[in-house]
């Protein structure tokens, strides 16, 4: 999840992990949003339901 935008940069957190990202291939990111993020960049924004579905799917597939 996106916690902070700066510019062109943002900071997102996933698993306890914090990183700072780039947001030049997506358009309107905010506070709050989700997003793909591909070798340091955010590659696609989500709406929070399929985010979800891909965070609960993931834990699946590492719980195994």
């Amino acid at each position: 999840m996106v916690e902070e935008v700066n510019g062109e940069e943002a900071v997102v957190s996933f698993g306890g992990t914090r990183r700072r990202v780039r947001l030049d291939l997506v358009d309107n990111v905010s506070v709050g949003d989700y997003v793909i993020v591909h070798a340091g960049f955010a590659i696609q924004v989500l709406d929070q339901e399929t985010a979800l579905e891909m965070l609960d799917a993931l834990r699946q597939v590492f719980k195994e």
